[in-house]
């Protein structure tokens, strides 16, 4: 279409004028174009070699996410005869997600770095059909020589801002991006179409799962004469008594908790202790709406308000937060840490009843945890008279019984006072033969007439699963779970103390702020365990001194969320180390390594490299 062609001419020569003096006096251009070129010069963009940042805190579960992703597939399959991607960003330009219907354009986008991760701001790279929406507060078209920057000009882009039809505020940009040659302005139509759809879709997830959690809030309000708490997303409510019994850094720790039990297993329900001292039982009822959580409600008994402190020789620790080593005396590398976190208290007080009432005791939770080390030493601590046998469970045939058997054999007993307790490990491992083998030995221990009591480790994923270990859970009274360590990062600072005393050859070596933030901002899917592995390896790095960011291993820098595989990890260490060669600087690292830009950006998202 001449006409077509002719206006694309004109608006060339305006911005080429632009560019070289400062302004475009045509009527060529469209004023909300002119306005955004004004804007891209005042910020510095820089129209030949600007480039688009990248960003890995995305949110990912967003509702926003959740609520375009259906519209997104069926606008991609009605356009899927044309060349074209499909965008949604946050409300900082931010690419959240990129579709596309053909492999070419996939590629171009790429060499723009239009892609997840990488931030389209109009501040960043210029006039642009993501940014300027933002800008603007409005839908628009975006074609060829309009845009700012010269390596986006082959593309149309038709922008449409999403609005929360609740409270008008903008949440992201829908944005339909094609070559020039393919567009249309249709585009416009249809990402405008396709916003309605969304913005529709976030009024209705809304009005769901905040009506749901509102109706279950009332009607267990209605039925109690106590406190009562509601926590889902950003909501939180209260009715009066919880208003007037709970201070707010005591409602602040119920509320954080309410969200543990929120996403956990099982029966919502826990005794814990506030900071005040004053203990409280929590019962909820989690809400769910279609297939997720949208929430809790919570009834908050207090079981006992707080006391005095009275000091006692041997008091019992506050927390623990230390996986398997060497036992000690008190005091000695060996002993667990102390530490505030809420979770680690209710372990540690939940192990130390059992074994002191000698209940056979389930203890359940991640690899790597801790399970076993907690047992150990509050037993040591709480029946110092006793001593304890560790029978593993690691082989998927039978436990360790023979040595067992030896070491329980009567005519031992009169060598050690008190009573033994015999820790199985790993018991979720055993086979049908082996369930077997170890349930006749518990028969044997309950007929020896013995002073020995009984625990167990199994780990978290198996409670539920349909394995042979499942009918010797008859045998134990108590049941206590171990929460992971990601769950229990405040006690991550006093935790890498002590392992690194513990940890030989004890020069006294220390973390840097620095490298403890790190540290605290890792997930550790592998528990202390892993955390003493990255510990050695920075050990041997730097032996004495203060231990540095870059003395601890890749995968510390690490957030991805799931596990990488051996490649993937390997991969993942070459890039750190580049990044660490090139002082964080992406464009030499990425030459470093012989792989474009967008390809490094890309696999620091997925990796989860902590490269800032």
């Amino acid at each position: 279409m001449p006409h077509v062609r002719l206006k694309r001419l004109k608006i060339a020569a305006a911005r080429a004028d632009f560019l070289r003096f400062g302004r475009a006096e045509t009527d060529a251009v469209p004023s909300v174009v002119a306005a955004s070129w004004q804007r891209s010069f005042t910020a510095g963009v820089n129209a030949a070699t600007a480039q688009a940042a990248f960003h890995a805190d995305l949110d990912m579960s967003s509702r926003l996410m959740r609520c375009a992703r259906p519209v997104i597939a069926r606008l991609g399959d009605e356009m899927a005869q044309m060349p074209l991607s499909i965008v949604l960003t946050d409300n900082r330009a931010r690419i959240l997600s990129r579709s596309e219907t053909d492999r070419t354009i996939a590629r171009q986008l790429d060499d723009v770095s239009l892609a997840q991760g990488f931030n389209y701001a109009e501040g960043s790279v210029g006039t642009n059909g993501i940014g300027t929406v933002l800008e603007s507060g409005q839908p628009l078209y975006i074609v060829g020589p309009e845009h700012f920057h010269e390596q986006l000009q082959p593309f149309a882009c038709a922008g449409s801002p999403i609005r929360d039809p609740l409270t008008g505020r903008v949440e992201g940009v829908l944005d339909i991006t094609c070559l020039s040659e393919f567009a249309s302005p249709l585009m416009h139509s249809l990402v405008r179409s396709a916003t309605h759809d969304i913005e529709h879709n976030l009024l209705a997830d809304r009005s769901l799962r905040q009506q749901a959690l509102f109706d279950t809030f009332v009607r267990v309000d209605a039925r109690s004469r106590g406190a009562v708490m509601a926590v889902g997303g950003t909501m939180v409510m209260g009715n009066a008594a919880a208003q007037n019994l709970f201070d707010m850094t005591e409602q602040r720790t119920i509320h954080e908790h309410a969200r543990y039990l929120m996403l956990g297993a099982g029966t919502a329900a826990d005794h814990i202790e506030l900071s005040t001292g004053r203990r409280v039982y929590l019962h909820g009822k989690r809400v769910v709406v279609g297939s997720d959580v949208a929430g809790i409600v919570l009834s908050v008994d207090i079981v006992a308000e707080a006391v005095a402190p009275v000091a006692a020789q041997g008091a019992a620790p506050s927390g623990w937060v230390q996986d398997p080593a060497p036992a000690g005396p008190a005091g000695a590398p060996g002993t667990p840490q102390r530490g505030p976190s809420l979770l680690g208290k209710r372990a540690v007080e939940g192990v130390s009843r059992a074994l002191v009432a000698g209940t056979a005791l389930l203890v359940v939770g991640e690899a790597g945890c801790g399970k076993l080390s907690l047992v150990s030493e509050r037993y040591r601590l709480e029946v110092p008279e006793g001593r304890s046998v560790v029978v593993r469970c690691a082989g998927p045939d039978r436990a360790n019984l023979t040595d067992a058997r030896a070491r329980l054999a009567p005519a031992r007993f009169g060598e050690a006072r008190g009573t033994v307790l015999v820790i199985f490990t790993n018991i979720d491992r055993l086979d049908a033969v082996g369930v077997l083998e170890l349930e006749a030995f518990f028969v044997e221990l309950a007929a020896s007439g013995s002073p020995v009591a009984m625990a167990a480790t199994v780990s978290q994923d198996s409670v539920n699963a349909d394995l042979p270990f499942q009918q010797l859970l008859a045998h134990f009274g108590q049941a206590v779970t171990v929460a992971p360590l990601r769950h229990r990062v405040e006690e991550l600072p006093e935790l890498v103390a002590g392992l690194l005393q513990a940890l030989p050859p004890r020069r006294g070596a220390t973390l840097s702020p620095a490298a403890l933030r790190l540290v605290c901002r890792y997930s550790w899917p592998r528990n202390i365990r892993e955390l003493r592995q990255a510990l050695e390896f920075a050990l041997l790095r730097r032996p004495v001194g203060e231990i540095q960011e870059d003395d601890l291993p890749g995968h510390c820098h690490s957030g991805a969320e799931r596990l990488l595989t051996p490649l993937e990890t390997g991969e993942r260490d070459l890039i750190v180390s580049a990044l660490h060669d090139a002082n964080g600087n992406r464009v030499h690292a990425a030459a470093a390594l012989g792989i474009a830009r967008s390809s490094l950006y890309r696999k620091i998202k997925s990796f989860g490299i902590d490269a800032a």
